[in-house]
């Protein structure tokens, strides 16, 4: 039997356009805080029924490919304490992996995501809302080399995507986030800097 949480655990939200810092920043929260990281990117919809040429050209960058309904009840029960089962995206062929992540989190846990304060019924969840943001430059220099890198992807590939979606998706949906934060962190300050000014932020609201 598991043991029952004397309170509930508070979620930490960091959201912002790609590669502008988010999962450097939940990555410092987490191991300072002793708290799951719950990556966002995990609830991209399985793409399986489609051929691959289809899901190379798949649009990864509006709200409707990610599983919002399982994101805000795993959110919701990440918050209340429970166990949750998150999915585990395979990157390299856009489909959701056989395997799911045990979470749960104990005195805090990290939402991290693209879209982390773009839908209400998450952002209403989240008692702590941070926003990373970083230029456009930087972000594709910097997912160049996580593309190449991690998620066997060509820098022509990398590249052309950031054009024709990743920007111009981030200019439509995820910039005007910002506008919910309770905090909006510069992602090519220090990170140490930006954590700290998280950490403040948090320890208030804990």
């Amino acid at each position: 039997m598991q043991a029952t949480l004397t309170h509930k655990p508070l979620l930490i939200g960091i959201a912002g356009p790609s590669c502008a810092g988010k999962t450097e920043l939940a990555t410092r929260l987490a191991a300072e805080l002793n708290a799951p990281v719950l990556p966002l990117d995990s609830y991209y919809r399985d793409l399986a029924h489609l051929p691959f040429e289809e899901r190379v050209r798949w649009n990864f960058d509006v709200p409707e490919a990610l599983d919002e309904e399982l994101i805000a009840e795993h959110v919701r029960r990440l918050g209340e304490g429970q166990e949750i089962e998150a999915p585990v995206y395979d990157f390299t062929r856009h489909v959701r992996s056989q395997q799911v992540r045990r979470i749960r989190a104990e005195r805090f846990a990290v939402v991290e995501g693209l879209f982390t304060l773009y839908w209400e019924k998450v952002r209403s969840l989240l008692p702590v809302k941070i926003y990373v943001g970083a230029p456009e430059e930087v972000c594709l220099e910097r997912r160049l080399e996580r593309d190449v890198r991690e998620r066997g992807r060509t820098p022509e590939s990398v590249r052309e995507q950031f054009q024709s979606t990743v920007a111009p998706m981030a200019r439509l949906y995820i910039l005007r986030t910002a506008a919910y934060a309770d905090l909006i962190l510069s992602g090519v300050q220090p990170l140490e800097e930006s954590a700290a000014a998280a950490l403040r932020l948090i320890r208030e609201r804990a």
